[in-house]
């Protein structure tokens, strides 16, 4: 949808410095995650959920908000 691949999105979870966030506004049926990380290109954002032991991607794209919090952590 924004033009990101699995193989980009993969990037983004190798990120020594990924930061995972819970979305607790989006769906009380399952947790999900904002996982953000450096993926070569730039700091994208992967929403996720986690479903039968897999990670299961929702979307991905670059937000600056998220970007905001990777470039701001301690």
């Amino acid at each position: 949808k924004h033009g990101v691949d699995f193989s980009t999105v993969a990037n983004a979870f190798e990120d020594p410095k990924l930061l995972i966030v819970p979305n607790a506004k989006h769906s009380s049926a399952e947790s999900r995650f904002y996982a953000i990380g450096h993926d070569g290109r730039g700091v994208l954002t992967v929403r996720f959920t986690l479903r039968g032991g897999s990670i299961r991607v929702i979307g991905a794209g670059y937000w600056r908000k998220q970007r905001k919090n990777y470039e701001n952590q301690t």
